[in-house]
């Protein structure tokens, strides 16, 4: 049987309001290896569980995150008229999601989100948290943006990191070695291009690849040996897998 990991994107965001504790608890009952998931701060500093820099997309309301105190964005509600059967899902804070998953023994790979606002100590902030709920060997962190990985890597010497990326970029697999993190977290689209997954599998760091919706994409992925697929589809990547 394949190694290769499942991680749900968001959670199982294709049958529940993404980055919520339905999407996440759904995701562990469908057999999920790991969760992936998005944080950024609120207006009064609290690590929040959410993607997108506004609220726009989610909630239907305006404006960015950053600008909501923690009150203000728990009374918004994600994707209500795409998920009726969510209808009272909301914005989870950091620790509620980790409190929440943590009995279950899954991994969770947690992305900074500092590519557009770099959240004065959000490193910190995460990381302690992190600590604190007794997940620190269970937690993945990754970003697009490489200083705020280097930033967690200096609070958490022994911490898991990633570099997520959505560009090609020269001999990235060099680059992250020598920046001393574990894994490269690359695009579906980028593995298809030149030889780069065979590459990337050849260096020896930890490749999960996102987002991989697909069956077919899924299958060569795990055939190929990758060592997760991050699926808004946990229960059909599960399949693939385990045909």
């Amino acid at each position: 049987m394949s190694k290769t990991e499942v991680f749900a994107h968001r959670g199982a965001s294709g049958y529940a309001p993404e980055n919520t504790l339905e999407a996440f608890l759904l995701a562990i009952e469908q057999g999920a290896d790991g969760i992936e998931l998005d944080v950024q701060l609120s207006k009064d500093g609290v690590p929040v569980v959410i993607h997108d820099e506004t609220v726009d997309r989610v909630t239907g309301q305006s404006g960015f995150v950053k600008d909501f105190t923690l009150q203000e964005l728990k009374e918004m509600v994600v994707l209500r008229e795409r998920f009726a059967k969510y209808r009272d899902a909301c914005i989870p804070t950091l620790r509620e999601v980790l409190d929440a998953v943590r009995p279950s023994g899954i991994a969770v790979n947690i992305e900074l989100k500092t590519g557009i606002y770099w959240y004065p100590e959000i490193e910190k902030k995460v990381a302690a948290i992190v600590e604190e709920t007794g997940m620190k060997d269970r937690v993945i962190y990754s970003s697009f943006n490489h200083y705020s990985v280097q930033k967690l890597k200096s609070i958490v010497p022994d911490a898991e990191t990633a570099y997520l990326f959505s560009d090609v970029i020269l001999r990235v697999d060099d680059y992250a070695a020598k920046s001393g993190v574990d894994g490269l977290h690359p695009a579906v689209y980028h593995v298809k291009m030149a030889e780069f997954l065979s590459e990337y599998l050849a260096s020896g760091l930890k490749t999960r690849v996102w987002t991989v919706n697909e069956r077919a994409d899924m299958k060569m992925l795990i055939d190929a040996g990758v060592t997760a697929v991050i699926t808004n589809y946990p229960d059909i990547a599960i399949a693939v897998r385990d045909r």
